[in-house]
């Protein structure tokens, strides 16, 4: 959410009234989400002026890790220097520490795929932002579960109950401290996870819902100790319940 929040800000400052903006002091400490965008705080050293130059030689951006040759356009400015600055410190400062988490493997590739492009410069601002709306229609639509197996069937639905919410074992990345609170796009995605995780005994899905709409599953490791609750649905591995009474 805050690495496509943010590309989505850069392709504005790329293509704003005034011209390519860019952000002179780029640093994590100059943003601040607000209602899942992410703003910047202090425009005092945003710049539209471009690098002048008479040759590409004077075209050179360079970081402290990487230098990159840039053409001189024929109006003798080094072209769009400002958006490759941007871009750049984006992967440096945000990319580089939050797309290789989270993800589902099915999308790390692709999310891998961003990461090197932007890392070298190969992607401009457009590209960026196309490569990131895919990701995100893949993961709301749940088309990256396309070719899986089945898990759903080896699970016993009980309507009407839920499990006691309490602490429980810890799972990577859970939106719970407390316990492996995961988003899922459906019951069968929630199936694959618990079939993955050697302590998951039952999974709940819960009525919260991530900024993309999908549902927050609780994972836990015993399914015993059962409350009513009309909306709810608990599911049970068959091999957890065996033996018992419903």
């Amino acid at each position: 959410q805050i690495c496509l929040s943010l590309v989505k800000l850069l392709f504005y400052l790329a293509h704003s009234p005034l011209g390519s903006i860019v952000l002179l002091d780029f640093q994590p400490r100059q943003f601040v989400m607000v209602d899942g965008n992410l703003k910047v705080t202090d425009m005092d050293d945003a710049s539209t002026e471009e690098l002048s130059c008479k040759e590409d030689n004077d075209c050179t951006l360079d970081f402290p890790t990487k230098s990159f040759p840039l053409k001189c356009s024929v109006v003798g400015k080094c072209e769009g220097i400002n958006e490759k600055k941007n871009l750049f410190n984006a992967y440096r400062y945000f990319f580089t520490y939050l797309l290789p988490h989270s993800a589902p493997p099915a999308l790390q590739p692709l999310l891998s795929d961003i990461l090197n492009a932007t890392g070298d410069l190969r992607y401009g601002i457009n590209e960026t932002l196309r490569a990131f709306e895919k990701v995100l229609h893949l993961y709301k639509s749940g088309l990256y579960l396309q070719k899986r197996p089945l898990l759903l069937k080896d699970y016993i639905s009980l309507r009407g109950f839920r499990t006691v919410e309490g602490e429980d074992y810890k799972c990577w990345p859970s939106y719970s401290h407390l316990g492996c609170l995961l988003s899922v796009h459906s019951a069968e995605e929630a199936a694959a996870i618990c079939n993955s995780q050697l302590q998951c005994q039952s999974f709940i899905i819960t009525q919260h819902r991530t900024w993309t709409g999908r549902p927050l599953a609780s994972f836990q490791s015993s399914w015993t100790d059962l409350i009513p609750d009309t909306n709810a649905v608990v599911y049970i591995k068959r091999s957890a319940s065996s033996g018992k009474d419903f």
